[in-house]
């Protein structure tokens, strides 16, 4: 059965930080780029950050940048979303997620169609 699990996420102060794990079940993580999304109540889900099978080529909305490190263990089929300097904004859902690239494709993409999805695990950021 092919499945990604979240975990790690929690309650954590503003300035906080919090370290989520996405292990997946099933398949191999080291043939898919793998994304980070999160949804808080009441808007729409955002991509966050992405990585391909290596770790050279990663990609962060702005919002992210510099608090954020996606890395992944292939060897232990997970992928890691690192939060540091957590805000009350990055509150949400987290999810991630796994898409097969296609043979030319270098860079991943937070828009592209997505064919895993974990079951998500809530990250709360208190002010």
């Amino acid at each position: 059965q092919v499945q990604l699990v979240e975990s790690g996420g929690g309650l954590v102060q503003s300035g906080g930080s919090l370290r989520l794990s996405c292990a997946a079940s099933g398949f191999t993580l080291d043939a898919y780029y793998i994304g980070w999304f999160r949804q808080a109540p009441g808007k729409e889900r955002e991509g966050v950050s992405c990585i391909i099978q290596r770790e050279k080529n990663t990609d962060y909305i702005d919002s992210v940048k510099g608090r954020f490190t996606v890395s992944r263990d292939n060897a232990g089929n997970t992928v890691y979303l690192e939060m540091t300097s957590l805000k009350p904004e990055d509150s949400g859902v987290y999810y991630c997620a796994a898409y097969r690239p296609g043979v030319f494709e270098r860079m991943c993409k937070l828009g592209a169609s997505y064919r895993y999805w974990g079951q998500g695990t809530q990250v709360t950021v208190s002010s």
